[in-house]
């Protein structure tokens, strides 16, 4: 199948829009969704009695309780940010619930939204409404460091064998999109390290922060980095993580939208990314 480069987005970072080198590879790149171009009305919130964010404690490092037994994360960060821009700290709350419990929570008013990483799918989308993207998920390759290529890579992976999951939305993807190269499936993400390791396969292909996460830990023995990319394919991998709220709430959604933008232009969630993705997928 020809490459559809439209459908694959590279992401624009807080240094401009270029495509990643080898020297630029080793800077961190933070996520940059939100133009700061465009004017978002702020909303007068003053009448609202409470705003409580509902999450989880067991999906670090988006939330998760520290070593004091406190609520913490990535998301705790960014749901207290967003009430300091909205002017509501004192009115904002956020409670953990199991993850069964979230939605079910919501629709009982037990809460006003929900911040846990909840796919905005087309059903999900018929109960909840929810804010635009704020942080999404490409697919990247990883190869060794000594053989770890920049773009444009299309041509310079043909016949290279690469390792993927099998059955995943990314062996899809690595199929549609980078037809020439020789697919590798594994069962599990740990065979393809190994085989990564051992010069079995001469990259793999995946989430991009699962790899960043794995490339940072000590199992990879500081052996490979990230090549190429980052890639951006909402048809295969969704539309990333946003805050969702009651349906029939679409203010407090859009006032999460002026809240997150204001965020991302005064640098606050470059600040968080960077805080708890030290190796960053972008």
């Amino acid at each position: 199948m020809a490459i559809r480069w439209m459908t694959i987005v590279l992401m624009l970072t807080i240094t401009g829009a270029q495509w990643l080198t080898g020297a630029r590879a080793a800077e961190p790149q933070v996520p940059v969704l939100w133009d700061a171009k465009e004017r978002l009305p702020k909303p007068d919130l003053s009448a609202l009695p409470r705003l409580r964010f509902l999450t989880t404690t067991d999906f670090p490092p988006f939330n998760f309780l520290d070593g004091a037994g406190r609520l913490s994360g990535f998301h705790v960060d960014l749901a207290r940010a967003i009430c300091a821009e909205l002017d509501i700290a004192e009115k904002c709350q956020i409670q953990a619930l199991p993850w069964a419990e979230l939605e079910g929570a919501l629709q009982k008013g037990e809460g006003e939204a929900i911040i846990a990483g909840i796919a905005a799918t087309p059903e999900s989308r018929s109960k909840h409404a929810f804010s635009r993207s704020y942080l999404q998920f490409p697919a990247r390759f990883i190869m060794q460091k000594t053989k770890a290529l920049t773009e444009p890579i299309f041509d310079r992976l043909r016949g290279k064998r690469v390792g993927v999951v099998a059955g995943s939305a990314h062996e899809r993807m690595l199929r549609d999109y980078f037809g020439t190269v020789q697919v590798v499936p594994f069962a599990q993400l740990e065979e393809l390290y190994d085989n990564l390791k051992a010069g079995k396969v001469d990259a793999g292909f995946g989430d991009g922060m699962r790899f960043a996460f794995w490339l940072g830990s000590s199992n990879a023995a500081a052996c490979c980095r990230f090549a190429g990319g980052p890639y951006l394919a909402p048809e295969y991998l969704g539309s990333g993580m946003a805050i969702a709220t009651r349906a029939n709430d679409p203010a407090l959604t859009a006032a999460f939208d002026y809240a997150l933008q204001e965020i991302s232009v005064k640098g606050i969630f470059a600040e968080f990314y960077l805080r708890y993705f030290p190796v960053s997928f972008f």
